[in-house]
């Protein structure tokens, strides 16, 4: 099937920044808000969320596809999903109160052979506007890929004998993001792909090891980490970006990481063994 004909295609979706959001992140992240009405960088991730009827939900829990003109996704036959990377632009501040649209778009999508079967990619630039003016720019990286052999090995494998080594980092802060963060983030952003919360369907089917932190949730402690340790950036970021590169696991620790890199800052998430689940640049 020629999947061309979604390139281009839009969908928007209208929210408010209220103060029950806003609420609701901070406890999530177990931080007080010291600069109202400024909202902290990631809250974007719980603005818009899709909004599909639950019967309209995949098994896996994400929107079906199909080849309608009401499926913003294309109907790849790859059934697994996987938000692999974005690269993030900050125009202007989020404030309470303020009104918000996001114009979602389809700019690009490629299809390849991997090593474990064939992949779609969809690059999807997300718009962000509070009372009509532009706030964040996201260009996202979607990856679709073949169902997990029921005979495959649990991914990623058992925390090795290794360790995190923080030696060559400026700034380092460990932490263990545990089911019930997890459940809130899912919650804050009406995600309802089952790998973050179902465990009997993440170990079964799509062969995790254990529950699946979600690469939005990891990318926000990152902004927060990079706040709270890095010199220069307290909510002042210009651009951020970050690529998925090993699943993080519920209930084991993370090390979160950065260090200077010109003018930018090099971040890094890392499991107990030194394995790393995640890389991203920030600047401003």
């Amino acid at each position: 099937m020629n999947f061309e004909a979604w390139i281009g295609r839009e969908t928007r979706a209208k929210d408010r920044l209220d103060e029950g959001l806003a609420a609701r992140w901070h406890a999530t992240f177990d931080r007080a808000n010291r600069h109202p009405p400024l909202m902290p960088q990631g809250i974007h991730f719980a603005l818009c969320p899709p909004d599909t009827q639950t019967r309209e939900l995949g098994e896996d829990g994400h929107p079906q596809r199909d080849d309608s003109k009401r499926s913003f996704l294309p109907p790849f036959p790859m059934p697994r999903r996987m938000w692999a990377s974005s690269s993030i632009e900050f125009h202007a501040p989020l404030l309470l109160g303020a009104s918000i649209e996001r114009v979602s778009r389809i700019a690009s999508i490629k299809e390849k052979e991997g090593n474990s079967g064939p992949l779609a990619f969809v690059e999807v630039e997300h718009e962000t506007f509070a009372d009509g003016k532009l706030a964040v720019r996201e260009t996202q990286t979607l990856v679709y890929r073949e169902a997990a052999d029921p005979q495959a090995p649990l991914s990623p494998a058992e925390l090795g004998d290794g360790a995190f080594d923080a030696e060559d980092w400026d700034y380092d802060w460990t932490l263990v993001p545990d089911e019930r963060l997890l459940f809130r983030f899912s919650a804050l952003t009406f995600n309802t792909h089952r790998i973050h919360y179902d465990a009997p369907y993440a170990r079964d089917v799509e062969r995790y090891r254990g529950l699946v932190v979600h690469g939005p949730l990891l990318a926000s402690l990152l902004l927060q980490f990079a706040s709270r340790e890095l010199s220069g950036i307290s909510n002042d970021a210009k651009h951020f970006s970050f690529r998925g590169m090993s699943p993080a696991i519920a209930g084991e620790p993370l090390h979160l990481a950065g260090r200077l890199d010109g003018i930018e800052y090099e971040l890094g998430a890392f499991a107990d063994d030194g394995r790393q689940v995640m890389a991203a640049r920030i600047g401003t």
